[in-house]
């Protein structure tokens, strides 16, 4: 397989944990774990190595929130989403490592700021109808975006954040739709991410091994999602995504 050590394994399982956890407590706190995978791995090759790990989280996330999902706004972002994942695509074939892991930084970093604002605004009362023209152009907006920094960077999960959130959505609501969303999108990144050469038969023994540490990542999230001060963990994770999209940006 990859030339890792054991500490750089340990790196990359805890990474594995904490989509885990982000995919049942805390949606877009993976951006963590990229910043890991693209520095222990190379940065191009990590978004497809993570990818996988990202679908089991996932899955465990749509058989725990199943039920809460808002399919109308799922549906409204779709066309988008796909947009952007080609825009996304186009720009992996001829982007080399050195532009992916610079990209991937400058999304991150981009990311924390996007957070920081949503964080701001998420107790201003939302008077935006979304099924308005208004709210149309914003899902579309948002759709975009995060198609191409899903497909880049797999960090499209800051953007869905802020994006049900400005719409009003619940925790529960919140966490099914995320988690459907992401089910969808991620599995339809598959084929796109086999044909750069992202996904192939080195990368999917790394990801049998990473994908164990999955489970109780996603476990540990739903036992603390009621409980967990979501205030100070976001802190935490925006600037442990700072500190990786800097880290990247300065190899």
């Amino acid at each position: 397989m990859y030339s890792i050590t054991l500490w750089e394994f340990a790196a990359l399982a805890a990474a594995a944990v904490l989509v885990g956890f982000s995919k049942t407590a805390v949606s877009g706190a993976n951006t963590v774990s990229l910043a890991i995978f693209a520095a222990v791995l190379p940065a191009r090759e990590s978004t497809g190595i993570l990818l996988p790990v990202l679908i089991a989280g996932d899955i465990l996330a749509v058989l725990t929130y199943r039920r809460h999902a808002h399919w109308p706004t799922l549906w409204r972002l779709f066309p988008a989403v796909a947009v952007g994942v080609v825009l996304g695509t186009l720009f992996m074939v001829w982007a080399d490592d050195a532009m992916v892991r610079t990209s991937i930084g400058a999304i991150l970093l981009l990311m924390a700021a996007v957070t920081v604002w949503r964080r701001r605004r998420e107790d201003a009362p939302d008077v935006e109808e979304t099924a308005s023209r208004a709210g149309r152009v914003k899902a579309r907006s948002y759709g975009v975006l995060g198609g191409f920094t899903t497909m880049v960077a797999n960090a499209g999960g800051p953007v869905m954040s802020m994006y049900l959130l400005s719409a009003g959505f619940r925790k529960l609501g919140f966490l099914g739709t995320s988690a459907w969303f992401f089910l969808i999108v991620n599995s339809a990144k598959v084929p796109f991410s086999v044909g750069l050469g992202l996904i192939n038969g080195r990368s999917l023994l790394l990801d049998a091994a990473l994908v164990l540490f999955v489970v109780p990542g996603a476990f540990i999230g739903k036992a603390c999602v009621h409980r967990i001060n979501q205030r100070l963990f976001e802190r935490l994770v925006i600037a442990a995504t700072v500190v990786g999209g800097v880290q990247l940006l300065m190899r």
